[in-house]
């Protein structure tokens, strides 16, 4: 019998984006389990706490219906939180040339810590391409429509946050 295939794709996902559904849609078919690591990053300045982050998650990987995805929360160091979890490939969506040259230090980093972990980069599909959470919080921020971004829940949620935060710049 051979070992499983357990995979993380990890981060913040502050909003989930179509872009990161497309990751997570075609990394569950890769391997025989995808843990979905939520994660902290004080540096992008969340807009959602890491609880809703992670029940936004998991609501929408349940929309997807794909079985063999977990959500687990996590702030600890990738490679110990992927050896924690017996994952033996961290799955990373790429949208551009700038990503790649991120991932591919971080990949090397990574190998150095624990060279049994494989690094498998994905390209996101040509039409999310530039979709990033950070711009759909902006676009939203400042009134713009983020609905050919995220699904309709994530946009209701996002919404909603907006006008509790208050809009930014003329509108």
């Amino acid at each position: 019998m051979s070992t499983p295939r357990i995979g993380i794709y990890p981060g913040t996902f502050d909003p989930i984006t179509l872009g990161h559904a497309d990751i997570i849609r075609r990394g569950s078919k890769l391997v025989d389990k995808l843990i979905i690591g939520v994660t902290t990053n004080p540096s992008k300045n969340p807009m959602f706490s890491t609880e809703e982050r992670f029940a936004m998650v998991e609501r929408e990987i349940a929309n997807m219906g794909i079985s063999n995805v977990e959500v687990v929360g996590f702030n600890a160091l990738l490679v110990k939180f992927a050896q924690k979890q017996g994952a033996n490939v961290l799955i990373r969506g790429l949208r551009a040339v700038a990503d790649f040259e991120y991932e591919y230090q971080m990949a090397g980093m990574n190998q150095q810590l624990d060279d049994d972990i494989e690094t498998v980069f994905l390209m996101a599909d040509v039409s999310l391409q530039p979709i990033a959470s950070k711009l759909v919080k902006e676009i939203a921020l400042f009134g713009g429509d983020i609905r050919p971004f995220v699904s309709s829940q994530v946009c209701e949620d996002v919404e909603a946050r907006v006008e509790e935060l208050g809009r930014l710049g003329d509108y």
